[in-house]
């Protein structure tokens, strides 16, 4: 199976972090699994890590490299994901999600047709069948 990463999970993942879910850990770590990380969750690191370096402390290049080492593939932004992130049923989640960078990995995902593990409750209210709460 293919999965994308939503990028808190991907840094958690990265960190051995606790807050990791169980299940999260073990579809990223199936050997039968293909996990991938996509361009945006770069950008938005890169961003955050700009505007925000006290929050954010590690760039882009510290992440892009530490996927790299942990066998991570690579999911570069397409123009159909960018027509699917305008398609998304934005109406249902936007008076509760506003996060340009969550709608645009579920396009991503949509398009791939992977599973996009996020924590985020929210990103339900999409309806996009893809996405799993871990």
């Amino acid at each position: 199976m293919d999965i994308l990463l939503d990028t808190h999970v991907a840094l958690w993942a990265l960190d051995d972090s606790p807050l990791l879910s169980k299940q999260a850990r073990e579809l990223i770590l199936d050997g039968g699994n293909r996990v991938f990380v996509s361009d945006v969750s770069a950008w938005e690191i890169a961003t955050k890590h700009v505007s925000h370096p006290d929050k954010m402390p590690s760039g882009a290049a510290r992440f892009i490299g530490l996927c790299r080492e942990a066998g991570y593939l690579n999911l570069p932004l397409s123009p159909e994901a960018v027509v699917a992130y305008e398609n998304l049923d934005i109406e249902r989640a936007a008076s509760v999600h506003k996060d340009p960078y969550d709608r645009m990995l579920i396009a991503q995902s949509k398009v791939a047709k992977m599973l996009f593990l996020t924590h985020d409750k929210t990103l339900s209210l999409y309806g996009e069948p893809l996405v799993c709460i871990v």
